[in-house]
């Protein structure tokens, strides 16, 4: 009987010690994913999906068609660091700390003087044509490559007028050198682009990231790269 007893001992810490193993390798595995988890999501929203809180009239009625400054009332998106490709009617957010004009040549340069100075902050702007495009902007119209733009994301009875004393004002058509864009504001009345002497081209090296989704109100969530197709009603 003392044997049986003493066998009894044995069995009961061995299985007592192999609970604890198992325990601790639960709770290993759960640290483990919970760590890759943080990770993922970290890498996710530091070079995919990068959050920007949008201010302004300048792209109504795509986005911000409630703005209210006094309210905080502001669309948000997720914008991607990582793109492949730039092309008509991506939406892009901008660095704009220089304002790239053309001479009369066509060649690039940068303005100096007063009233010559860049915008100087980050601009969201939709492309409407990028290196080796031509384009036109007369009697209300946008012509790239000699083609008036079928434009249903922009707001209604806008104009398409240079802003002020334009940056291209009496050297339309201008055909846009490589690595560069023109961009405008869905709402033209009220946007400050490429027609405007403090915007002009946009340098490709002044791309934030392309604005992939609207999150916030969630009532509108919407899929911005598909916005060239038009606002949805």
């Amino acid at each position: 009987m003392e044997n049986a007893n003493e066998n009894a001992g044995i069995n009961d810490n061995g299985q007592e010690n192999g609970k604890n193993s198992t325990l601790l390798n639960d709770i290993i595995e759960i640290v483990e994913s919970t760590l890759v988890t943080v990770f993922v999501i970290v890498m996710v929203f530091t070079y995919l999906l990068h959050p920007v809180n949008i201010v302004g009239h300048s792209m109504v009625p795509t986005l911000n068609k409630n703005y209210d400054p006094m309210t905080n009332n502001t669309d948000k998106i997720f914008m991607s660091t990582i793109y492949f490709d730039v092309d008509y009617g991506d939406v892009l957010v901008i660095d704009k700390d220089v304002n790239y004009l053309l001479d009369e040549n066509g060649n690039v340069y940068v303005p100096s003087g007063p009233g010559s100075e860049a915008i100087g902050e980050c601009i969201i702007k939709r492309v409407i044509a990028k290196g080796g495009q031509t384009v036109d902007i007369r009697d209300g119209k946008v012509i790239v490559d000699g083609k008036e733009l079928d434009e249903p994301y922009i707001n209604e009875a806008d104009s398409t007028n240079d802003v002020g004393y334009g940056a291209f004002t009496d050297q339309y058509p201008i055909t846009v050198p490589e690595g560069y864009y023109f961009v405008m504001g869905d709402n033209r009345n009220h946007s400050t682009d490429s027609r405007a002497r403090c915007v002009g081209l946009v340098k490709k090296d002044q791309i934030y990231g392309k604005a992939i989704v609207k999150y916030s109100p969630i009532k509108e969530f919407d899929i911005l790269t598909d916005s060239v197709k038009g606002p949805k009603k």
